[in-house]
């Protein structure tokens, strides 16, 4: 698990899977923190990006002077990441099925033809989330 203690405003944390080419990054460059499913095989950045999936915005936390704890986690198997924020988990991303999944359930885009990651909807789900922990102690 990689980690990083930070105030919310600035804030950037990678992670790459035990199984190329895949990774996330955490990053939030001032008003909003986003979680991004990225492919480094990719050439150009726009290519790179898979998803992203909102976190937060600095301005509605309860306390956004606070020091927080940023912590990605990958599934045994390298296709699943999980973003915690002070222990909780706010965003997941499967690299097989290619979706992500996230407690704010936004951005969502119209489905496009050819589409090869779902971005309609990233709507939290405790099932997958439960899979992937069992799998982490299984």
């Amino acid at each position: 698990m990689q980690s990083l203690s930070f105030t919310p405003g600035d804030a950037f944390l990678a992670s790459d899977s035990t199984r190329a080419p895949w990774a996330v990054v955490f990053e939030d460059e001032g008003d909003v923190g986003y979680f991004y499913a990225c492919d480094h095989s990719q050439t150009t950045d726009e290519a790179r990006i898979l998803d992203a999936v909102l976190i937060y915005n600095v301005s509605a936390l309860k306390n956004p002077a606070a020091e927080r704890l940023a912590a990605i986690e990958w599934s045994r198997d390298g296709m699943q990441a999980v973003l915690y924020l002070d222990a909780t988990a706010q965003a997941l991303f499967d690299f097989e099925a290619r979706q992500g999944y996230c407690r704010t359930n936004f951005p969502n885009f119209l489905s496009e033809k050819g589409e090869r990651w779902r971005r309609s909807s990233h709507a939290w789900s405790d099932e997958v989330f439960e899979r992937f922990e069992a799998g982490l102690y299984a």
